[in-house]
């Protein structure tokens, strides 16, 4: 079967938590006033999420990973300023620091009401933030046959996203401990495989007629076809502090469906393993990050992050290049250089206690140091 080389546009959606300025906590109910002024500034780009102490913004369609990072930082920008002007604030974390979920409100949407009803305290729980990046894959039988791909890459991607290693005020030793809220939920964690198209869309008929799902939208796993886009959509990843750490991410993503697009039309493809083994990575990064090495299932051993993320670049250096973000995937080696967000969140909480802080001003300061690299290199 041979297919068209796909477009590989990037579109990058972030979801935000809103803080006030003062407390430092999150904004329970913001004046719808706010939103209507992003709405006004943005149109369609921005729009509510699950809870009212959140909100969520869509670049376009991009052609380059620097289209949608100049892109993203103007989405950042416009939310930033008007949320400033109602006395709040902006993280891209993927939990706040001690905020609790028992407090929030969640949005007056039919979709949302729904899934209120049907998930009960696991939705109550969803105070947590993600990065989603759509990249255009227009085929529908490569958009399944990368799927089936891309799940090995995946927890490569995570450990150099995670944003969320408090919950509740705790320290929670996980990096990313968004997953651990977000698994609660059905039908997430790695998607399943499909021998097509057709099989893919048989299996989610049987859901919605069985009135279990709506439609596809409501499958989500850490990678999935989008329904509204023609694009594969990868949702494993923390929100990004860091703009750039964003774009980075984003980079490796396409670069890699790209690769493994390379190797199917010269015949190959990559290994696949049993999700048994994925899985191991996945937790590996769920809660070390890059810090303790991913299995390098081939050599049968944990293998030092770095190593890894060298070999990655190697492999995609010809995709990155061919897509105009070479640079921002060789940043990646900045954020190994510096850590995630989780890191430095760790690393400030740990140094405001040890000069005398008590939690909750630690974890203020937490705060202060998310809302300012949220705007950091707009």
């Amino acid at each position: 079967m041979s297919f068209t080389e796909p477009s590989f546009t990037v579109g990058i959606e972030e979801e935000y938590l809103l803080v006030d300025s003062a407390t430092r906590d999150v904004v329970r109910e913001p004046p719808e006033e706010m939103l209507g002024e992003c709405e006004k500034r943005l149109g369609d780009l921005v729009r509510p999420e699950f809870l009212r102490s959140q909100i969520e913004v869509g670049t376009r369609v991009c052609r380059t990973v620097p289209e949608a990072r100049s892109e993203l930082a103007r989405l950042r920008g416009c939310v930033s300023d008007v949320a400033r002007a109602f006395d709040f604030a902006m993280i891209a974390a993927s939990t706040h620091p001690f905020a609790q979920w028992q407090d929030q409100v969640h949005t007056d949407k039919a979709r949302y009401h729904i899934l209120a009803r049907d998930m009960q305290a696991v939705a109550r729980r969803l105070l947590i933030c993600g990065m989603h990046v759509h990249v255009g894959i227009d085929d529908d039988e490569l958009r399944i046959d990368l799927l089936n791909q891309i799940g090995y890459f995946l927890p490569h991607l995570l450990a150099l996203s995670t944003s969320s290693p408090f919950w509740l005020g705790e320290n929670t030793g996980l990096k990313s401990y968004r997953l651990s809220v977000f698994d609660d939920l059905p039908r997430t964690g790695l998607p399943e495989h499909f021998a097509s198209y057709t099989e893919y869309s048989r299996h989610v008929d049987i859901l919605v007629r069985a009135g279990l799902v709506e439609d596809a939208t409501m499958l989500w796993w850490d990678v999935r076809p989008s329904v509204r886009f023609p694009t594969l959509e990868m949702r494993i990843t923390d929100v990004c502090t860091r703009l750039d750490d964003a774009a980075t991410i984003a980079a490796l993503y396409v670069s890699v469906l790209r690769m493994l697009y390379r190797l199917r039309r010269d015949n190959q493809r990559w290994r696949q393993y049993a999700a048994m083994l994925v899985n191991e990575n996945r937790w590996r990064a769920q809660r070390y990050g890059f810090r303790d090495g991913l299995v390098d299932f081939g050599k049968g051993k944990v293998v030092d992050y770095a190593a890894l993320l060298e070999e990655l670049i190697d492999l995609v250096r010809e995709d990155a290049d061919a897509l105009g973000c070479l640079e921002e995937v060789e940043r990646s080696r900045e954020i190994l250089a510096r850590g995630t967000s989780a890191d430095r969140q760790i690393e400030v909480f740990d140094r405001a206690t040890a000069d005398g802080a008590d939690r909750r001003r630690a974890l203020e300061a937490v705060v202060d140091m998310l809302i300012d690299e949220t705007v950091e290199g707009l």
